[in-house]
Order: C-alpha cells, then sequence, then structure tokens
C-alpha cells in the first residue's frame, strides 16, 4: 500500500507560480511511475507529468515549457514546479504513483488560476 500526500496548492493570478509536492508512504525508489494528474469541473483526469525511476519525464503538451516534475528519492517526493500559469489550468491536481502495476492515488489539491 502506498499512501499519497499533496501539498501546495492554492490561488495564484495568471502568470504566477505553484510548487505542488507530494509526499509518499514509501520509499519512492521502488515506485516505477510517479505522475500528476487533474481534473478540471466536466472535463475528464488528464495526465499532467510524469515521472520514472530512472527520472525519464514525460509531460502534455499544454505545459511543456512551463511545468517541471522532479523526484527527491531522499525525501520521498516528487514535485510539480509549475510556472506561467493559465487560468486553463485550474483544476484539482492528483499525485500518482504506479508500483508493480498497482495503481495509488492522492487526495488531489485545488490550482486556481484568477485571469
Amino acid at each position: 500500500q502506498v499512501q499519497l500526500v499533496e501539498s501546495g496548492g492554492g490561488l495564484v493570478q495568471a502568470g504566477g507560480s505553484l510548487r505542488l509536492s507530494c509526499a509518499a508512504s514509501v520509499r519512492i525508489d521502488s515506485i516505477d511511475i510517479m505522475a500528476w494528474y487533474r481534473q478540471a469541473p466536466g472535463k475528464q483526469r488528464e495526465l499532467v507529468a510524469g515521472i520514472s525511476s530512472g527520472s525519464l519525464t514525460n509531460y502534455v503538451d499544454s505545459v511543456k515549457g512551463r511545468f517541471t516534475v522532479s523526484r527527491d528519492n531522499a525525501k520521498n517526493t516528487v514535485t510539480l514546479q509549475m510556472n506561467s500559469l493559465k487560468p486553463e489550468d485550474s483544476a484539482v491536481y492528483y499525485c500518482y504513483a504506479n508500483r508493480l502495476n498497482f495503481h495509488f492515488w492522492g487526495q488531489g489539491t485545488q490550482v486556481t488560476v484568477s485571469s
């Protein structure tokens, strides 16, 4: 079982920055893939950024060049640095972990970007 706790969401003006953190209850070097998803009202949950155990990363096109995902194995955390935020980035952001093909989710943190 992996427990994930997100933090760092909030309200920010367009063009601003936020940093989301996800703390895992286990060593994240034992987790194959960690990722951030988001879900806006009335929309499907979408993958924002992912990072493998080997630190390979991938991003949805809409955030490339603005968001950066990273992992700190010593602190068992994954972070999502979000810069140049846009109103369309507003959503609940969820931390996700895939460990041996078992899927785990955090409770989500709200990000609201005002125009």
